[in-house]
């Protein structure tokens, strides 16, 4: 009796834990700053890419091979500077993904942003699939491409955060 209550234990902290990695690791965020100078033209498209960070970078080690069947779970891009300040100058935004600036992916985007909103949700692009190889890459590159609608009269910083989700490889 005693051995089957120690099995019973045992089998619930074994549980528990793939109940913790499974939480842990079913979404992670990735964010990618976006600088739009006082010079960008109006009407046409500029690109900006930027290597992006991930939370678990941060605290030591990028153990993805924990996690496989990756996904875009939401895509959200923010002003962060200046103060107070809103999107109404884009006119649109598209994200994409790539490892080390190769199999580049469209993963989100957003036409005709009209509002005085300082985030925006983006739409994503439903045909992305799996994207295990490009978020076990160590070089994750976010490049966004972005179109004005009116040229800003101060450069403005954008944050783009991504996150993703996955299942346990286990």
């Amino acid at each position: 009796m005693k051995n089957i209550f120690s099995i019973m234990i045992a089998s619930a902290a074994l549980a528990s834990c793939g109940t913790v990695q499974s939480i842990v690791q079913n979404t992670f965020p990735y964010t990618a700053n976006v600088l739009i100078s006082t010079g960008v033209p109006a009407n046409k498209e500029v690109s900006s890419t930027a290597t992006a960070t991930n939370v678990q970078t941060w605290f030591g080690g990028n153990d993805n091979a924990q996690i496989k069947d990756v996904r875009i779970a939401d895509a959200k891009i923010s002003v962060v500077s200046p103060s107070g300040g809103n999107l109404s100058a884009l006119k649109s935004v598209k994200v994409y993904i790539s490892s080390n600036g190769t199999s580049e992916k469209l993963v989100a985007s957003r036409t005709d942003i009209s509002t005085d909103a300082s985030s925006v949700n983006l739409d994503l692009n439903s045909d992305t699939g799996y994207l295990d190889s490009v978020v076990k890459s160590t070089g994750l590159t976010v490049r966004t491409v972005y179109e004005l609608r009116n040229q800003t009269t101060s450069d403005m910083n954008l944050k783009v955060a991504i996150n993703f989700s996955s299942i346990p490889a286990r």
